[in-house]
């Protein structure tokens, strides 16, 4: 039985990990903590925490990152980091933890995203000479732009485009530039999230899609996550060597 503390247990995703985790037969919910807690079986602070999980799956803030990390590492515990928008300076903290503990890290939870990655990486390569666009989509209340998962998608491009460079939000007058890859965020109503790669030569132009349904399949691979992490030894793990491994 994998016991599991959920970090940001108050907010929507974080409630949604809860729940899994509490209907999964292999898994126990060791506690939740949440920076709002008013009280009641939340805690506030993770110095609050008497037992030690097996794994913690963290949907807070990437502001609240640091902290957590360094609680991890004092409990020796593996981490699931599940936020978005972190600063240099957070992910140089992700970087450094991993060294010491299992962290695995992923801008996306989402198995259907690391598949989209891969084959975005895989048409980029047989069409050196194509555009290629990503639009993403959210619901109106996401903080940052354009998504993590978007960045992801990009820098994974770039790992067969060296030359690209990355042009979030285009706007003015100007002519697009030939290795650019040009990033388009879209914030309108109640959108779980939806990424779309758009690969364009002068004849044709593939589209790879991925639309998600319902907010629950991230914490379906945030649970996935934990299990594959549990028991490993230090280092940083991404839902693309999940994948791998599964290959």
């Amino acid at each position: 039985m994998i016991r599991v503390l959920v970090y940001g247990a108050l907010g929507r995703m974080g409630s949604i990990v809860v729940n899994k985790v509490e209907e999964a037969g292999d898994m126990a919910l060791s506690g939740g903590v949440d920076v709002y807690s008013q009280g009641g079986a939340v805690l506030k602070d993770l110095r609050e925490v008497r037992e030690t999980p097996d794994v913690v799956i963290d949907f807070s803030h990437h502001t609240l990152t640091a902290g957590l990390l360094s609680w991890c590492v004092e409990q020796k515990v593996p981490v699931v980091l599940c936020t978005t928008g972190h600063d240099e300076a957070e992910l140089e903290a992700v970087h450094k933890t991993a060294e010491v503990i299992p962290v695995f890290f992923s801008a996306n939870m989402s198995l259907g995203i690391a598949a989209l990655t891969d084959l975005a990486k895989r048409a980029a390569a047989l069409f050196p000479e194509a555009d290629i666009e990503i639009v993403e989509a959210h619901h109106d209340r996401k903080l940052d732009a354009p998504s993590g998962t978007a960045l992801m998608l990009a820098r994974a491009i770039q790992e067969v485009r060296p030359e690209a460079t990355l042009h979030p939000g285009r706007a003015g007058l100007g002519k697009r530039e030939k290795n650019e890859i040009g990033i388009h965020a879209v914030r309108m109503g109640n959108l779980p999230g939806t990424h779309a790669v758009l690969i364009s030569t002068d004849t044709q132009t593939l589209t790879l899609k991925h639309e998600a349904h319902d907010r629950s399949l991230f914490a379906d691979g945030a649970l996935t996550a934990a299990r594959y992490i549990a028991g490993k030894p230090a280092g940083l793990y991404t839902m693309s060597a999940l994948v791998a491994d599964r290959s």
